[in-house]
C-alpha cells in the first residue's frame, strides 16, 4: 500500500518538503521554521479557505485517490470454456454463432415506460460547473451519439446570468437550459435520454415545471447526494457583481459578497471569488412520496433519484422508498468520487466506498425481493472507468443492476476532443497525437462512423469532442463484448454474480462473491470424481 501523504497531493497543487511523512497528519517528520513550502498546511496559512477546494476550480476534475482496503480491483472475472447464455431466441450455441461480436450491449431501464441504451452506462450529472457548461456541446453530442442517457445536473437554470423569472420566483426563461435540452436531441435516435436534476434551490425555482413545460422532458430526477460529498453543490465565481446576484437569487454565497468588509478585500486583491453553495435536502419518507407524486402530477412519465455514499440507513432508505414510490431508476454513488466541484478532503475521507456500499445494495435489494416486492431498476456509480468495471459493477449487482455511471471517465474523451481541435488550430499537434495524423479524419479512428450517422453535410457541426465521446463508447462497447463472449454471457441480462470471484477472503466476506479457490470448486470436484 502506498504511504498517503494527506497534507499535500497535486489536486491542491501541493507537496511536501520531507521525504518522510507522518502517515496520519501528513505532515512533514521534521518542520523547518523557515520552509518555503509547499504543503497544504503551508499554502493554507495565507490562501486559507481556498485549499478546501482542487485547483484550479472549475478548470480540473479530480478524483479522490484514497486506496481503500477493498475495491473492485479485488473481483476478476470467471472465463469458461464452453456454454452460451443469452444468444437471440433459436439461434443455436456453436463457434459460428457464440462470437464476441454477436455479443448485444444493449440495457433498458424504467418502471414501465423503459429507456434503451446502446451501451449500459451514462454520464454524470454535468450540472452548473464551468466545466460543464463550456464543454456541453461535445459532452451532449457524443452521448445523443453514442446512444446513451445525459444526466443534465443541479443549478443549471439557478445560475444563468439570464435567467428570467416571474413575480413569485419562478423561472419563465432559461436559456442555457433551453440550449443543453436541445443540443442533445438534435442528434437523440432513441436510445438514451436527457433528464434533469433538482435539489432544494431548482424545486423552488420551479426548474421541473419549467423542462416539462417548454421542452417536454419525460424523465427528471431527485438528489440525496453523490459519491463525491455529502454537502449541496457549488461552484465559485470571480465577480462580485456575479457573486452579489446568486445570492439575491437566493443561494448561500460565501464569504458573504453584500459584508463591506469582503468587498474590500476583493477590491484589493486578497479575496479572489466566492463560493455559490446549494442548500441541504432533508428527506423523510412522507415527503419523498409527496414530491414523486407532485412530480408525477407536472407530467412526467418517468421519475429517478441519485444517491450518495451515505451509510446503510440511508441506503435502505432510497431502495425501500424508492420501490414503494415505483421510481424509474435508483444511482447508487460510492465514495471517493470524482468532481473537480468538491471538498477534496470530503472526496478523499467522506462515505462509504463503492464496493462496500453496492454489496450492502445487493443485499438489502435481495431482501426485499425475497419478500415480494419489487425493486427499481439500479445503476451503480463511484470509479468506473473500463469496460471490466461496468461489467464488474452489473454482475456485482444482478439482477437489479442495468447500467453504470460515469463520471470523469466520459467527460474526458470530450475534452480531449476539443483539445485536438485546438492543437490542430494552432498547428501544435503533440506527438501522441500527432502519430496518428494531422486531420480529424486521420486521428479519430470513428470518424467515418460518426460521418455515416450525421451524413457529410452535417460533419461539420459535430464537434471533436463528441467524436471523442463516440470513440471512447465504442472502445467501452467491443472491450464488454470481449469480456462477455469469453465469460459466455451474449446478452446483458445473462450475466450474473456467479461470473465473479473474489480475490482475497476479505472481499469474498463483504461481498458474498466466493473467494476464487472456493467458486466452482464442488463443480471441480464432481468432475474429478466422476
Amino acid at each position: 500500500m502506498n504511504l498517503r501523504k494527506p497534507n499535500s497531493n497535486d489536486a491542491t497543487r501541493t507537496a511536501n518538503r520531507s521525504r518522510d511523512v507522518v502517515p496520519m497528519s501528513g505532515l512533514c517528520s521534521r518542520c523547518v521554521d523557515g520552509c518555503t513550502g509547499n504543503c497544504e498546511v503551508f499554502k493554507a496559512s495565507f490562501r486559507g479557505r481556498e485549499l478546501i477546494y482542487p485547483d484550479p476550480f472549475g478548470e480540473i476534475t479530480a478524483g479522490g485517490d484514497k486506496d481503500y482496503p477493498i475495491d473492485y480491483s479485488h473481483l476478476n472475472i470467471q472465463g469458461y470454456a464452453m456454454g452460451a447464455k443469452g444468444l437471440p431466441e433459436g439461434v443455436p450455441a456453436g463457434p459460428d454463432t457464440a462470437t464476441f461480436p454477436a455479443v448485444n450491449t444493449e440495457t433498458e431501464y424504467g418502471w414501465e415506460k423503459k429507456v434503451k441504451l446502446r451501451v449500459p452506462v451514462f454520464t454524470g450529472a454535468l450540472g452548473s460547473t464551468e466545466i460543464a457548461r463550456k464543454n456541453w456541446e461535445h459532452f451532449a453530442i457524443g452521448a445523443a451519439l453514442s446512444g446513451v442517457t445525459l444526466v443534465c445536473g443541479e443549478n443549471v437554470c439557478g445560475i444563468d446570468p439570464l435567467l428570467e423569472r416571474d413575480s413569485g420566483g419562478k423561472v419563465v426563461s432559461a436559456p442555457d437550459m433551453d440550449r443543453r435540452i436541445e443540443t442533445y436531441r438534435r442528434y437523440h435516435d432513441g436510445y438514451g435520454e436527457i433528464l434533469v436534476q433538482l435539489n432544494v434551490e431548482d424545486t423552488r425555482l420551479g426548474a421541473g415545471e419549467y423542462v416539462h413545460k417548454k421542452h417536454g422532458l419525460d424523465t427528471i430526477e431527485l438528489k440525496w447526494g453523490q459519491g463525491a460529498k455529502c454537502i449541496g453543490g457549488e461552484i465559485k465565481v470571480a465577480s462580485l457583481e456575479r457573486a452579489l446576484q446568486l445570492q439575491e437569487r437566493g443561494y448561500i454565497v460565501t464569504p458573504d459578497p453584500s459584508d463591506p468588509m469582503n468587498q474590500a478585500a476583493f477590491k484589493s486583491g486578497a479575496l479572489k471569488e466566492f463560493e455559490r453553495h446549494s442548500r441541504l435536502g432533508f428527506v423523510s419518507e412522507e415527503g419523498f412520496f409527496n414530491e414523486v407524486q407532485r412530480l408525477r402530477d407536472v407530467g412526467f412519465k418517468r421519475i429517478t433519484l441519485k444517491t450518495g455514499a451515505y451509510g446503510l440507513r440511508e441506503l435502505a432508505m432510497a431502495i425501500k422508498w424508492g420501490s414503494k414510490a415505483k421510481i424509474d431508476l435508483l444511482t447508487i454513488d460510492g465514495a471517493p468520487g470524482g468532481t473537480g466541484m468538491s471538498p477534496w478532503r470530503m472526496m478523499e475521507e467522506w462515505g462509504m466506498p463503492s464496493l462496500y456500499l453496492h454489496s450492502a445494495a445487493y443485499d438489502f435489494a435481495r431482501r426485499l425481493t425475497a419478500k415480494g416486492e419489487r425493486v427499481p431498476d439500479i445503476a451503480f456509480a463511484g470509479g468506473f472507468s473500463s469496460e471490466d468495471g461496468i461489467f464488474k459493477a452489473l454482475a456485482m449487482g444482478a439482477p437489479f443492476v442495468k447500467a453504470v455511471c460515469m463520471g470523469r471517465a466520459l467527460m474526458i474523451p470530450g475534452m480531449v476532443g476539443k483539445n485536438i481541435a485546438k492543437w490542430i488550430e494552432d498547428g501544435k499537434l503533440p506527438k501522441t497525437v500527432g502519430q496518428f495524423g494531422s486531420t480529424p479524419e486521420e486521428i479519430f479512428v470513428c470518424w467515418e462512423e460518426v460521418k455515416n450517422i450525421v451524413g457529410a453535410d452535417e460533419m461539420r457541426n459535430i464537434p471533436l469532442g463528441a467524436i471523442g465521446f463516440y470513440s471512447y463508447a465504442q472502445k467501452l462497447k467491443v472491450g464488454l463484448q470481449q469480456l462477455m463472449a469469453g465469460n459466455r454471457n451474449f446478452n446483458v441480462t445473462a450475466i450474473s454474480r456467479n461470473d465473479l470471484m473474489s480475490l482475497t477472503e476479505e472481499c469474498a466476506k463483504v461481498t458474498g462473491i466466493p473467494y476464487l479457490m472456493d467458486a466452482y470448486r464442488q463443480e471441480a470436484l464432481a468432475v474429478l470424481d466422476s
